[in-house]
């Protein structure tokens, strides 16, 4: 592969990791399956979370930030792709997260606010032309969770006449 067809397959990795991201946040569960491959493996919180298959990764994310009293923000930053082969790549991409739940829990009557990073660690397949996601997971650098305070209101895209 040349130098230039291998800057066109970096930069079609980086859209499909932003791909990955927007489908998180939005809350798209179709968007999120288009860029998994069917026998995509993952695993969240340094394995605390760990999947085999498109469809056990997409139920644990829809059903862990699926309703409207969970909120994301994830960026993944930095990018370091390397193209291993025609229809293989990795990639170590820098992560940030932000969550807030409005669900009630131990200790936080009025929900929590997560802010943290981590280091994601991908591999990427190619399958009919298209990248997709192998494998994927992240490794926390550190993650502060404070409790909402009383009375603070949630509004999103899904519900902005609802305070929560």
């Amino acid at each position: 592969m040349d130098a230039i067809q291998e800057l066109v397959e970096i930069e079609a990795i980086k859209k499909l990791k932003a791909r990955y991201q927007r489908a998180v946040d939005t809350k798209d569960w179709e968007l999120m399956r288009s860029v998994l491959a069917p026998d995509a493996h993952s695993v969240y919180s340094d394995g605390k979370y760990a999947f085999d298959g498109r469809d056990a990764i997409v139920e644990f994310l829809s059903n862990g930030l699926g309703d409207s009293g969970v909120q994301s923000m994830h960026h993944a930053h930095t990018p370091e792709i390397e193209i291993t082969g025609e229809s293989t790549a990795t990639g170590t991409w820098y992560l940030e997260d932000f969550v807030v739940s409005a669900r009630p829990s131990d200790g936080a009557p009025d929900g929590t606010v997560l802010h943290g990073t981590g280091i994601y660690q991908d591999e990427y397949v190619k399958i009919d032309g298209a990248w997709q996601i192998q494998r994927t997971g992240y490794q926390r650098i550190f993650e502060d969770l404070q409790p909402r305070g009383a009375g603070s209101r949630l509004r999103t895209r899904w519900d902005a006449d609802k305070h929560l």
